[in-house]
């Protein structure tokens, strides 16, 4: 089946456009009781756990004079984040009530030209602290009590590390109530977790309050992934068999992957398209089985071979059974 789906790079490359071309924007914070700043709000309360998601990086400079990291409202941010969120957040819309901000994000080529280091510092700035704000209003005014899922991709993954890092050890009582974190399309190390030791790795399907991460390769990539900033060993989960062995899953086991029609361009099911092996040595996920010249065959920020923005849509019916497992388990107990 040919798909086109369009690459998304945001990882925690950030900045906050100190540069002369790219100026830093005007940090009075976001107000989140305006509906306006929402990408999702539930009309109504279905579900007993919400999800809390943060999307890709969509925003784009309009011009070269323009601020590295784009105002609230900036169009390609808001459309991106509408194509997005239906690629990957819709897969827990059976499952629970989902919330997601919009946060103010850096333009992808800027993240590129960023060292590792000055990107982590800098997605712990302006984007961490919208991601906060909103998250702090959505307990306050939406969450009721509720036990809660975080999930986020690519560069809202990035941002969700650092709430989870400094948010959720300030405020021990709010992470008793999550059920998991989907930081998907993100590194996440025992070097981080070392760092925050309160924090856990999923083990397996059934675990609650830990994380779940991985990055989708093909076998050979025509290059660096920029997406792992360098990271060695980052630790991943298969998420067809949710395990964390070398044991190769085979397409026939996923799910169902959440494809764009090539005719029509809607997104439908499709069944056994994509297999999934943790490759530890590289700290990624390994996709053999979905065709790298159709789906990732390189551009400017991506070589050939990452499956970045297929992370989600691959294993998207996956990701929705383990998320209904997950809260069965963490409400039973």
């Amino acid at each position: 089946m040919a798909v086109v789906l369009a690459l998304s790079f945001g990882s925690v490359l950030t900045d906050c456009g100190s540069s002369s071309s790219t100026p830093p924007v005007n940090d009075g914070g976001i107000d989140y009781s305006t509906a306006a700043n929402w990408l999702a709000l539930p009309p109504t309360i279905t579900h007993n756990v919400d999800v809390f998601y943060l999307s890709d990086t969509a925003y784009s400079k309009p011009t070269p004079g323009s601020p590295g990291i784009g105002p609230i409202n900036a169009p390609s941010m808001i459309k991106g984040d509408q194509a997005a969120f239906q690629r990957t957040a819709t897969a827990f819309a059976p499952v629970a009530n989902i919330y997601a901000p919009y946060y103010r994000q850096v333009d992808a080529m800027v993240q590129k030209s960023m060292t590792p280091a000055n990107q982590v510092k800098a997605v712990s700035g302006i984007p961490t602290t919208d991601a906060i704000a909103a998250f702090e209003y959505y307990l306050q005014h939406y969450n009721d009590g509720r036990p809660f899922i975080l999930a986020g991709h690519s560069q809202g993954s990035s941002v969700l590390s650092h709430l989870l890092s400094v948010y959720m050890k300030a405020n021990p009582k709010v992470y008793k109530r999550m059920v998991a974190a989907y930081v998907i399309g993100y590194p996440i190390t025992q070097a981080y977790l070392n760092q925050n030791t309160f924090l856990k790795f999923a083990q397996g399907p059934d675990d609650t309050g830990v994380i779940i991460s991985y990055n989708t390769e093909a076998p050979t990539i025509g290059g660096s992934n920029p997406v792992m900033l360098s990271a060695r060993h980052a630790l991943v989960i298969n998420p067809i068999t949710w395990t964390r062995t070398q044991a190769p899953a085979t397409a026939q086991q996923n799910l169902g992957s959440w494809l764009p029609d090539p005719t029509t361009g809607q997104f439908v099911k499709v069944m056994d398209y994509a297999d999934a092996q943790i490759d530890p040595a590289k700290g990624v996920l390994i996709c053999s089985s979905a065709n790298v010249a159709e789906l990732a065959p390189g551009n400017a920020l991506l070589p050939e071979g990452v499956y970045h923005s297929y992370d989600y849509p691959f294993y998207y019916f996956n990701i929705r059974a383990n998320a209904a497992n997950r809260i069965n388990h963490f409400m039973s107990n």
